[in-house]
């Protein structure tokens, strides 16, 4: 039977990453980069794409697990009827090549200990050729080479285009195994000591978590989450991915299946201010020099989200021969989201960038200069419709929240020039757009009969990302609009106790707005406008143009918990972070979203925004308290 999603554990190297299961197998693993494919695909198959297992004979599930206290070690023991024993994962910061550790350690009695290696590259469709090379096993097919050793040496042989270890521990006694890849084209990198390795990642992991400013209620949820945002984060560059995977489903057996091993840029005001607030400016600074490299360029062409590095072109295909997570087609590589139009985008890089210098970190000479051009770009790019913060693949709409994040990048802007006379720029045009973008959200966007705003211009439906008005200061928190508004979310959207982002039934939107909308896109005179040519029928169309539906998603649960801290309802607010906490796995992990009838995670795993929006309303709720 497949394992749940909330059944892994993560281990990573800064530059990649893998799922364990409670039963000892890495089901998923991408080398030599989070992006790459997969020699381990069993998370969205079956044991057939390449799997590693490592348990004790005949074993099922494990006894428990853990994390050595603010590592990123995984523990995993088993009790059986021989004794008890213990498996060890890490993969140490790498110097050369990416290695995978695995230490097995005998707790009491005798056990026998299986290893079962099935590698299958490019996402479990190629079977490589193995061969015996220095006391090793190596795994060559194309560009890619894996080399397996033990130590000391162990059993080890071939069967099924499989290789297999058996062997026994004692109390006290240490088995190693290394995992390494390297390019095939290459001579074998330098051998690591496992033994040694497991030392110093625990002192290195451990010494980084001592950095951490945060002392209050939930301190060990708070450090396990910026100890996933680390490892998420690709070393070289500075960037954060979203997720280790690739589509794992939002809906059990759905098609809402995406690629989330790129680096967006909605994220990145929430993630450089829980960064900074928890006293980690290094990975603040990194963060925001990626995102100064990912946006340079044209500011009409910037994009919602980036490669590692970077990179433009994250192109969109499938892998059919992959059934995907419980049976969820297809499997997804790449994300055609990247060619979306999201205004918001230019309201958190410039926020984001704002945040920055506000906080000390180091300035770059280029940094305004970038801002100004993007503020350039958006005086009369914010009036066009998109497709929001949500990348829903239906019509664009003139959605609330890109519009109040248009208005976010003029009054950071305006605020800059107010702070600092020495900067060029255009204070009184971005004054009247600032005051221009207020003006129309709060005429067209708000719904004055049910008091609250609405997801788009001329739309019924709401949207959890308008909790964030008051966070980003377009209104003040005790403003009767912000109230009414944080009330309808949680009436519409509220599901068991959380939060969906939006509906995914039809939506309703006026035929009014849909012709407005369609002359703005089509320059089509309103007189001649048909159903056809709106994308949209004249009642009702589905908003993300997708099937099916999905789970109550965690970091929209974690906005209302901090919007109604803001409004003063703190013990509310903190009761729902509570409950919320509590959906993270027995090793501290959240997913995207959390289905609430089948009690499961859903979505790629584990997944950033959701512990980044667990670090910033705990930092919110319990910033000013300390621990006990």
């Amino acid at each position: 039977m497949q394992q749940r999603i909330e059944d892994y554990a993560l281990i990573g190297d800064e530059q990649t990453a893998a799922l364990v299961g409670r039963d000892g197998s890495v089901d998923w693993l991408c080398l030599p980069r989070f992006d790459s494919g997969a020699c381990f695909a069993a998370l969205l198959g079956d044991e057939d794409n390449g799997h590693w297992r490592i348990a004790p004979k005949d074993a099922g599930a494990c006894t428990r697990r853990a994390y050595r206290p603010d590592t990123l070690v995984l523990d995993t023991e088993w009790d059986t009827d021989e004794g008890s024993v213990r498996v060890t994962d890490l993969m140490p910061q790498r110097e050369h090549a990416p290695d995978l550790v695995r230490v097995i350690e005998g707790l009491s009695g005798r056990v026998t200990m299986r290893s079962l290696l099935r590698l299958r590259f490019d996402y479990g469709s190629i079977v490589p050729w193995m061969r015996r090379a220095d006391g090793h096993r190596v795994a060559v097919a194309g560009p890619d080479s894996v080399w397996l050793r033990s130590e000391p040496p162990v059993h080890t042989w071939g069967k099924d285009f499989c290789t297999y270890s058996e062997f026994t521990v004692e109390e006290g006694e240490k088995v190693a195994f290394v995992l390494t890849w390297h390019p095939s084209h290459q001579p074998r990198p330098p051998l690591c000591n496992p033994f040694e390795a497991l030392r110093t990642s625990v002192e290195d992991w451990q010494a980084w978590a001592a950095r951490c400013r945060y002392d209050g209620p939930h301190r060990d949820i708070v450090m396990r989450s910026l100890i996933t945002l680390k490892a998420l984060t690709y070393a070289p560059t500075g960037g954060i991915v979203a997720a280790p995977t690739t589509s794992l489903p939002e809906e059990l057996g759905g098609v809402r299946n995406w690629d989330y091993r790129y680096c967006w840029l909605r994220d990145s005001t929430l993630t450089l201010g829980a960064l900074v607030e928890a006293g980690y400016l290094e990975e603040a600074e990194a963060w925001r020099d990626w995102l100064l490299r990912a946006v340079a360029g044209d500011p009409a062409d910037l994009q919602i989200m980036y490669g590692l590095a970077g990179e433009r072109r994250l192109s969109e295909y499938e892998l059919p021969w992959l059934p995907g997570y419980a049976g969820s087609c297809p499997v997804r590589v790449g994300n055609d989201a990247v060619q979306q139009l999201q205004l918001d985008v230019y309201g958190e890089v410039i926020d984001s960038l704002t945040l920055a210098r506000r906080s000390g970190l180091p300035s770059k000479p280029h940094m305004w200069r970038v801002q100004v051009a993007l503020m350039e770009f958006l005086r009369t790019a914010w009036r066009q419709p998109d497709e929001g913060i949500w990348e829903v693949r239906g019509p664009r709409r003139h959605f609330v929240y890109s519009k109040v994040m248009a208005w976010v990048a003029a009054d950071r802007a305006v605020r800059a020039l107010e702070d600092d006379p020495k900067l060029e720029g255009d204070l009184e045009g971005w004054r009247a757009m600032r005051d221009e973008v207020h003006r129309e959200v709060c005429e067209r966007g708000y719904d004055a009969e049910r008091n609250t705003f609405t997801q788009s211009y001329g739309s019924s439906e709401l949207d959890a990302s308008l909790l964030l008005i008051p966070h980003v200061g377009f209104l003040p928190p005790d403003d009767p609009r912000v109230l009414g508004t944080i009330a309808a979310v949680r009436e519409d959207l509220g599901h068991n106790g959380f939060l969906r982002r939006y509906s995914v039934e039809q939506t309703r939107i006026s035929v009014e707005e849909q012709t407005r909308v369609s002359i703005e896109q089509t320059g089509t005179d309103s007189t001649t406008i048909s159903a056809e040519q709106t994308g949209v029928g004249t009642e009702q169309s589905a908003l993300d143009g997708l099937p099916g539906g999905e789970g109550t998603f965690l970091v929209c649960s974690f906005w209302l918990a901090e919007a109604l801290h803001l409004t003063g309802r703190t013990e509310e607010a903190r009761e729902m972070f509570e409950r919320l906490v509590l959906l993270a796995n027995d090793v501290g992990l959240l997913s995207e979203e959390y289905d609430p009838v089948a009690c499961r995670q859903v979505g790629n795993f584990p997944q950033a925004f959701s512990h980044i929006g667990l670090v910033g309303t705990a930092l919110a709720l319990f910033g000013g308290e300390q621990a006990g």
